[in-house]
Order: C-alpha cells, then sequence, then structure tokens
C-alpha cells in the first residue's frame, strides 16, 4: 500500500497530464515481443462490478470467486475493505486467467486492465492536487506496445475498451468510498466492515441476507425492485449501496416498516425506564 501511494504522488508531481482530446501510440497483441508479460507480479484491485463480471464469466459464487482469486490486504489506514486479484503460487506469479493466446476471461476482464496503459485520477478522491479529471500514460520500460504504429485518441481508448459501461457502475462506488464519513476520518465498526465488504464483493451473500432473513419484514422495498434483485446482480449492488447509506451512514435511504419502528420506540422507553425502576 505504502508502494501505491508513492506511484499517487509521482504521477502528480511528475506525469503528463492528458485530457480524451489528447493522443498517444501504442497496441497490444500477439505479436509484441512482452505479450503477456505484464499481467504477472502485479498489484489489480477489483471493484465490485469486476467481481460480479467475473464470477459470472466463471460460473461460480461470489464467495467461490473470493477465495480462489482473490486477496484482502490488511492495512490499518485502508478505511474500508479493499480486495485485489490473487497472483498464482508460481515462479512469475502470473494470473490465473493468462494463457499463450492471453486473457481467457477478455470480455470480462477488470477495470484496471481495460485501462492499461492510460491511468485516471480525479478530483473526486479528495487530493488538493487534482482539480479536473486527468488522464495519464504508465509508460513502463517493459512494455513494448508504445513502439507499435498505432496512434489514437484518450477518448477512442475508452471506448474501444469498453470503460464507459465500467465507470457508470463505479461511480457509483466511488460515491460510498469517497463518502463524508470517511473523509472526516470516521471508521466503521468490525459488523459495518463485515457488512460493506458483503454488500460489495459477496453478491450472493448479500442476495440471502435480503431475502432469507427478516430483512424484508423490517423495511419496504418495492416489489419491482425485489423482482430486479432476485436475479440481476447489478441492481442488487446499487440496491446494497442505498443499505450501505443506511446502515454505515445512518443516511435515509431505506423506509422502516411502521411496526418496526413502533416497537423500536417501545423497546428505547423501556430501556429508558429501567434504571429508575431499579
Amino acid at each position: 500500500m505504502r508502494e501505491l501511494q508513492q506511484l499517487k504522488e509521482e504521477i502528480l508531481k511528475e506525469y503528463p497530464r492528458m485530457n480524451e482530446d489528447d493522443e498517444f501510440t501504442f497496441a497490444c497483441h500477439p505479436g509484441v515481443p512482452c505479450f503477456n508479460k505484464c499481467c504477472a507480479d502485479i498489484n489489480i484491485f477489483l471493484t465490485p462490478y469486476d467481481v460480479i463480471r467475473l464470477k459470472n464469466r466463471l460460473g461460480i459464487t461470489s464467495a467461490e470467486f473470493l477465495s480462489k482469486y482473490t486477496i484482502s490486504p490488511f492495512d490499518k489506514n485502508l478505511p474500508y475493505p479493499v480486495i485485489l486479484l490473487k497472483m498464482q503460487d508460481n515462479e512469475k506469479k502470473s494470473c490465473h486467467f493468462v494463457g499463450d493466446k492471453g486473457c481467457g476471461v477478455y470480455e470480462d476482464r477488470p477495470w484496471a486492465c481495460r485501462m492499461y496503459p492510460l491511468g485516471m485520477a480525479s478530483p473526486a478522491e479528495g487530493n488538493p492536487h487534482v482539480t479536473e479529471e486527468f488522464f495519464f500514460l504508465l509508460q513502463e520500460p517493459m512494455c513494448k506496445g508504445f513502439n507499435e504504429d498505432r496512434k489514437l485518441k484518450v477518448s477512442d481508448w475508452l471506448t474501444d475498451q469498453g470503460i464507459h459501461d465500467y465507470n457508470e457502475i463505479g461511480e457509483l462506488f466511488k460515491d460510498i468510498t469517497l463518502h463524508k464519513f470517511f473523509t472526516d476520518g470516521h471508521k466503521l465498526t468490525p459488523d459495518k466492515i463485515e457488512m460493506f465488504f458483503t454488500v460489495c464483493y459477496n453478491t450472493d451473500s448479500f442476495r440471502s441476507f435480503v431475502f432469507k432473513s427478516s430483512f424484508t419484514k423490517k423495511f419496504v422495498v418495492a416489489d419491482d425492485v425485489l423482482e430486479k434483485i432476485k436475479t440481476d446482480d447489478v441492481e442488487l449492488l446499487k440496491f446494497g449501496y442505498q443499505w450501505l447509506r443506511f446502515a454505515c451512514f445512518a443516511e435515509d435511504t431505506m423506509v422502516i416498516r411502521e411496526e418496526v419502528a413502533e416497537d423500536k420506540k417501545k423497546e428505547l422507553k423501556m430501556r429508558q425506564k429501567l434504571p429508575k425502576d431499579e
């Protein structure tokens, strides 16, 4: 994590800033000498949408995907849980999904893989040195793709790599991770950290929480919403973000059933009376 912070500082100080109209030269294909070499011994942070795309691509549950293909680093400075793609336990520390012909999950590859060799910085990330969104090139020495004769605009690369669909869902996650609760220095309790992890990454478990617990008896959820989140992981994730705002940040994003609210009021009154009666 310390290395990542150092890279961020270096980018802000030294990397040329690009906008969507700027051009760069790059291409990646089996004929490039370094093909597949960048897919090893690398930290790839996964977004919740990345997890959904990958676990569905592989046809496994979110719990299975998390157990087999991810790690969750511990860092006391992290305000919320993050996950990284786990590399194989071999000499190269290569990605589980890469073979001789390239990426085996290419259509559903993570956001970070799609963006490369571009990076993006946003003022929403809270850094005072970033006043507007910009892009930059991660021009690493081992990458020979920069020697290819293919010039394109940043905007063309974003479209070609399907970045916009990922960014649309990613903005919702960014709104959660950059919430004032975190920027003001507050920390989640252990039970809320677990809830955050479940909602964002273990979608199948969150679905069970909604439908197999007393959740719908306590909260009002529209029938059409319930119907969507039964099978649609993306809709479930969006619903989960609303739940996190209620459960972690005390926002008014969920409707408590009247009878439940009344019971809570009665319980509170009883607790307030207990010391007087003793």
